[in-house]
């Protein structure tokens, strides 16, 4: 199994994962343009990929669902809260899956779990490759993580988590107190000690990559995320690779299996190597 993150940050969020046999997004928060644009970086035709999860109604995530599906015959998942947000989607394939369910599309068990977002109806995503048992998280905009969420990362090969803020950096940054509220609060996103300290609680022998995402521009910066938390994961004897997900460029292939040494991406931080 591998994954592509295509993109991960205020601007749009895309994440590619791919078997032989099956290939899905996780969310489309660029236009079609970009999506196929950023595709190619990986070696993939927009036209192989079955369905599109979709995490929550907010833009970033959600920006080319319908011109991308419609031109290219993607299935779109997502929960009954979030198709009740996009009305624009009626003619669109869809499968509705409750927040906590398991959907299974060609080689993929899908695993939907319901997180702290200020979205109605938002989810992570926990995906399985039924022919392998590789298991990877995608965990992002969320305020915190509760313990259902904590058990959905148990046992993962791959973790993408948000990893949004640095909270002194938020604190003397150019957003209003109301913004800045809004990004702490327990429906907002995760600040770098939040992740580390997620990473850290689910740290197991299998884990063998973690990718930072949904990182801010004005509060945060790469070398900040992948010092905060990979300090955590140095007390915790991690021995994969961390990543720094960027806005404007693809990350991958992250992979498990025969394929794991094969990881290539602008920012990253290799530990216990």
């Amino acid at each position: 199994m591998r994954l592509w993150v295509l993109g991960s940050g205020s601007s749009g969020n895309a994440v590619l994962i791919e078997t032989e046999r099956t290939r899905i997004l996780i969310d489309a928060g660029f236009a079609p343009r970009v999506l196929k644009k950023r595709l190619a970086v990986a070696g993939v035709a927009p036209e192989s990929i079955e369905a599109v999860v979709v995490t929550h109604e907010h833009t970033d995530h959600i920006k080319g669902v319908r011109s991308a599906s419609r031109k290219w015959g993607w299935t779109v998942v997502c929960t009954a809260g979030t198709r009740m947000m996009c009305p624009d989607w009626s003619e669109l394939r869809t499968i509705l899956t409750p927040c906590r369910s398991t959907v299974v599309i060609g080689d993929f068990e899908i695993q939907t779990v319901p997180v702290s977002h200020d979205a109605n109806e938002p989810i992570a995503v926990i995906v399985t490759s039924i022919a392998e048992g590789a298991r990877a998280g995608i965990v992002y905009d969320l305020g915190h993580v509760t313990e259902g969420v904590s058990r959905a990362l148990d046992k993962l090969d791959m973790l993408v988590i948000e990893s949004n803020h640095d909270e002194g950096m938020l604190r003397t940054g150019p957003y209003p107190p109301s913004l800045q509220a809004r990004i702490r609060g327990k429906f907002g996103h995760l600040s770098n000690r939040d992740a580390a300290r997620a990473v850290s609680q689910t740290m197991h022998s299998g884990l063998n990559n973690i990718v930072l995402a949904h990182l801010s521009e004005k509060n945060n910066t790469p070398r900040t995320a992948l010092s905060t938390v990979g300090d955590s994961l140095r007390h915790a004897r991690f021995r994969g690779r961390l990543t720094a997900a960027a806005q404007d460029s693809v990350v991958g292939p992250i992979c498990v299996g025969a394929e794991a040494r094969a990881a290539i991406a602008p920012i990253q931080l290799a530990l216990g190597i």
